[in-house]
């Protein structure tokens, strides 16, 4: 009879996946029924605090930096690296005069951070009572949110509620997606910049000129944007011309090209607009461009240092070579399917972005951090397959390099040489 009870007992006991399967079966059902915009934000929150607890983690190993004692606390931690730089200049502003070494060589100085961001924060700080670490964290932790929340707009023009969604996952879980919360201008420029794509692929031009000059005053970014402005309007003047020819000259075509046209013309001098302040301020045509060649070592020479990190990593023959390769590898991309359906716009900002870098940036470590204005590829990598195992195992592959990038570039650990990696 015992045994009869056992048996009858482990026939009667549940099997512990089931009720599990049930219950995500359920939350998913029910935050089906939830708004897009509160999807988007517990998906963020919840890509936050993995970041929260990847920063926590790598905290607790950290060793005496530059900045604090051994053993920091998350705040003290995410508060290092640029984020300083940010807090001078809201204590400080911009120096009048640039600071030079005994040899008249331009030091680093807070010329090479845009306005925007510590403007904000600042302004905050004065309203609020708030020190200067936590305006700037809370400043780029809302504009991070906003970011998520305006990518998803962005995503929803190309594509269904569901890939949307995981456009956004994967922009949120991006192994460089840590610095979305900390005080750096990252989370304010990409909200301005998804904002200013948003519009441009509704056709809403004259709106989106106060968002293109504050993106122009947040982060580097005006020149490409200017770019695939001007290709838009070249192409769509052509596509006019073409139409006109054929007897479809609609006003409201032309009026669209006009607006555009403006649109373009403001984000071209609003790209010029920091390093122009710069100048008038210090007296020294080149201040930006002096400050920010300060941490490369070297003058602006465009293309150059892709080839000489090329030559660093693959030696004489094959680093010549590894630019053009990486180049054609990247013009390729844009052309497969899932990239293709992102549309003409998105297509040409990462084409013009990616060849801004290619002039213009020094490839090094932070160059990871740099890629993050190419977020409507996420779209892409979502569109590539509906599988949910490919798409959760994108997610964990991204948290698990997003564990990498903390540990290995946002943490201090002095080189031989001295100093360190920057994030």
């Amino acid at each position: 009879m015992e045994q009869d009870a056992v048996e009858q007992g482990q026939e009667r006991r549940p099997v512990p996946a089931a009720p599990l399967r049930h219950f995500a079966r359920r939350a998913v059902e029910a935050a089906r029924g939830w708004p897009w915009w509160f999807q988007v934000t517990v998906l963020y929150v919840a890509a936050r605090l993995a970041s929260a607890c990847i920063f926590m983690a790598a905290a607790l190993q950290q060793g005496t930096s530059p900045w604090f004692p051994a053993g920091p606390d998350y705040w003290n931690f995410i508060n290092i690296w640029d984020a300083r730089w940010y807090g001078e200049v809201v204590t400080n502003g911009y120096p009048r005069v640039l600071p030079t070494d005994e040899s008249g060589n331009v030091q680093e100085n807070a010329w090479a951070f845009y306005p925007l961001f510590p403007l904000l924060a600042g302004g905050l700080s004065q309203l609020t009572g708030l020190a200067t670490g936590a305006s700037l964290t809370l400043v780029a932790m809302l504009a991070g949110w906003g970011a998520a929340l305006t990518a998803y707009a962005l995503f929803r023009q190309r594509a269904q509620h569901g890939a949307a969604l995981w456009g956004v996952a994967f922009f949120a879980t991006f192994p460089v997606s840590a610095v979305l919360q900390v005080p750096y201008a990252e989370p304010l420029s990409l909200l301005l910049l998804a904002g200013a794509l948003l519009l441009v692929l509704r056709g809403q031009y004259l709106r989106a000129v106060p968002v293109v000059v504050l993106l122009c005053l947040s982060r580097p970014v005006g020149v490409p944007f200017a770019a695939m402005l001007g290709l838009l309007v070249a192409a769509r003047a052509i596509e006019y011309v073409r139409r006109r020819r054929g007897g479809d000259g609609a006003p409201r075509t032309f009026r669209s090209l006009a607006e555009l046209a403006v649109l373009a013309a403001v984000a071209a001098v609003s790209a010029l607009a920091w390093p122009a302040i710069a100048w008038l301020t210090t007296g020294d045509p080149v201040a930006y461009t002096k400050t920010e060649t300060v941490w490369r070592g070297h003058d602006l020479v465009p293309f150059k240092p892709w080839f000489d990190t090329g030559v660093d990593l693959f030696g004489p023959v094959l680093g010549l070579a590894a630019p053009f390769v990486f180049a054609a590898l990247f013009g390729g991309a844009l052309f497969l399917a899932p990239v293709v359906r992102l549309g003409a716009e998105l297509r040409l900002w990462c084409a013009c972005y990616m060849g801004y870098l290619l002039v213009f940036l020094h490839p090094q470590t932070s160059t990871f951090r740099m890629l993050l204005p190419l977020f409507p590829l996420a779209l892409a990598a979502a569109l590539v397959s509906r599988s949910r195992a490919y798409r959760w195992t994108v997610v964990l592959m991204f948290v698990l390099l997003q564990t990498v990038w903390i540990v290995w570039l946002w943490a201090w650990a002095q080189l031989p040489g001295g100093g360190d990696y920057p994030p």
